[in-house]
């Protein structure tokens, strides 16, 4: 198995406030990985430090090949784009959607990439095959879908590009037990291939026995691989 991510070093905040300390892990090709903890204790600014959207950051971050870490103090997001390119899928916690577009326009919009949006059609039947509830949907905007149906459309955008890493960001968050299953559930069927998934979640028990490891993350630091019955200690 290739490397995907490759991170050493790295640590990360916003002013002067530091989130994450002194992080090293590696995730390779055809991998999915938990990362369990508590609200405020890091998870999300990780995956805002992976593509280049926190205040301020230090460490390597080798990603597809590609240094995109080392010492970075500029705006978050001035480098996000080029990120994206190189295969990155941010699949944010909450409903982080654009409200005034369609089910089709939100899809479309995650086709960033010249051969993503080339493969667009065929991208979008592979999201509704997941999503069925979507597919009736599609002229409906956003802004009027229930919480589970806004969460396929903001995973649904994430599986639109050509990703190399997928980032999603607790999946589960806020919405109702069997709905939560079911987002995982179909998050979990995507065909990995050469990529990989890096999964925040606070609810171990929709990682248990889905993933191939589970990290644990309290106060900035990682807590080392355990099992997902380990993990649940760490929370």
């Amino acid at each position: 198995m290739s490397e995907i991510l490759n991170i050493q070093g790295l640590s990360a905040g916003y002013g002067p406030l530091r989130v994450i300390h002194d992080l090293d892990f590696v995730i390779h090709s055809g991998e999915r990985v938990g990362l369990v903890g508590l609200n405020g204790h890091g998870k999300t600014t990780l995956f805002y430090a992976i593509a280049g959207l926190t205040g301020w950051q230090r460490g390597s971050i080798i990603f597809n090949g590609k240094q995109i870490g080392k010492t970075r103090s500029q705006g978050p997001g001035r480098y996000t784009h080029q990120i994206v390119r190189l295969g990155l899928a941010i699949m944010p916690q909450g409903d982080e959607i654009f409200h005034g577009l369609t089910v089709d326009e939100h899809l479309d919009s995650g086709a960033f990439t010249p051969s993503a949006w080339k493969s667009r059609k065929q991208r979008k039947e592979q999201v509704l095959d997941l999503f069925e509830p979507l597919r009736n949907l599609l002229k409906t905007p956003v802004g009027r879908l229930s919480g589970g149906e806004r969460r396929m459309v903001s995973i649904g955008r994430g599986l639109m590009t050509d990703a190399k890493l997928y980032l999603a960001d607790e999946p589960s968050l806020g919405l109702a037990p069997k709905i939560g299953i079911g987002v995982m559930e179909a998050l979990l069927k995507i065909d990995l291939s050469d990529s990989a998934m890096f999964i925040a979640e606070q609810n171990v028990a929709l990682l248990e026995g889905r993933v191939d490891r589970v990290i644990g993350m309290h106060a900035g630091k990682l807590k080392g691989e355990a099992s997902s019955a380990l993990s649940m200690q760490l929370l």
